[in-house]
């Protein structure tokens, strides 16, 4: 199943739906079939990963005075209250959720805050790449070996190493893990 620790993913749905060029296309059927292509594709990363997975999904503009919860699956998924964005429940989830856990979010406020939290953010697209490398590795293969030793012979380092400095070694960590 799951090779590393299982770890917390926070997803802003529209957000992820909206910024990925196949989920966008069921989205312009209906939101629900959005929401439904997305949940599918969640479901299987799950089942491949194990990690906790909520998604957060609006319901400022036309949904109920409460916050709703429901589960598809082993997934999460939370829709705000009317006059409430899923940011703003981003943010107070990410506040609460201790250890490792990961935003995914192209929305550059739900990032910035999310770092200020000790946390790591993702964007929308490299978490649907990731998600898609977990769901078919096979069809993500994009040169060969014998490429890859050409490449290798090719180039010649000269100088000394460049470190990464240590807040991107550990997003690239956290980001291994998925």
């Amino acid at each position: 199943m799951c090779q590393y620790s299982i770890m917390q993913i926070l997803i802003d749905g529209y957000n992820l739906i909206r910024q990925s060029d196949v989920l966008r296309r069921y989205e312009l059927h209906s939101l629900e079939a959005g929401r439904r292509a997305l949940m599918s594709k969640l479901s299987e990363y799950k089942r491949k990963k194990g990690h906790k997975i909520t998604v957060v999904f609006d319901g400022w503009k036309g949904g109920s005075e409460q916050e709703e919860r429901d589960r598809y699956g082993n997934i999460d998924i939370i829709y705000s209250r009317q006059g409430e964005k899923a940011d703003d429940v981003i943010k107070r989830l990410t506040e609460r959720i201790s250890g490792e856990t990961i935003v995914v979010s192209s929305d550059r406020e739900i990032a910035s805050y999310t770092t200020h939290q000790g946390k790591t953010a993702l964007s929308s697209l490299e978490f649907e790449a990731i998600m898609n490398r977990a769901i078919s590795p096979s069809l993500n293969r994009k040169y060969t070996s014998d490429d890859d030793n050409d490449r290798a012979a090719r180039r010649k380092k000269k100088g000394p190493a460049r470190r990464l400095p240590r807040a991107r070694r550990h997003t690239q960590k956290k980001i291994k893990k998925l």
